[in-house]
């Protein structure tokens, strides 16, 4: 079930590269503002992507939430996308979370699900929620 959204956040691709051709994969970086149960920072991470024959593409990933008072929030996660038209792609998954805060200590107890948007300009919104 589906608990309070811990997160919204609004960004932008920053890099892309090809990882290998057999099979292939890409890696994806991006940086986005916004807030991580009420407080604002900013959160960088890098998937990789691989496509799959039904057209839709594997993501696995990693990052980094820096709140403005220095706490981070690391997390790792794995999810499910969709191309959409003119290139952009929607995803949906789960994340784990690690931190030493005392903010965000709850977070080493839950799993997140997201839903991860990227336009066809590489324009990015980030939503996440606690999974119960």
């Amino acid at each position: 079930m589906l608990g309070e959204q811990i997160y919204a956040g609004q960004g932008a691709r920053t890099s892309r590269r090809a990882l290998g051709t057999q099979p292939v994969s890409i890696e994806v970086s991006f940086e986005d503002a916004g807030k991580l149960l009420g407080s604002d920072g900013g959160n960088i991470g890098t998937y990789v992507s691989i496509p799959r024959p039904d057209g839709t593409t594997e993501g696995s990933g990693q990052g980094v939430f820096a709140c403005v008072d220095g706490s981070l929030v690391s997390w790792k996660g794995v999810g499910v996308g969709r191309f959409k038209e003119g290139g952009a792609v929607s995803y949906r998954g789960c994340l784990v979370f690690n931190s030493s805060s005392p903010s965000f200590g709850r977070l080493n107890g839950i799993a997140g699900v997201f839903e991860f948007e990227v336009d066809a300009a590489g324009k990015t919104q980030t939503k996440i929620w606690e999974w119960k």
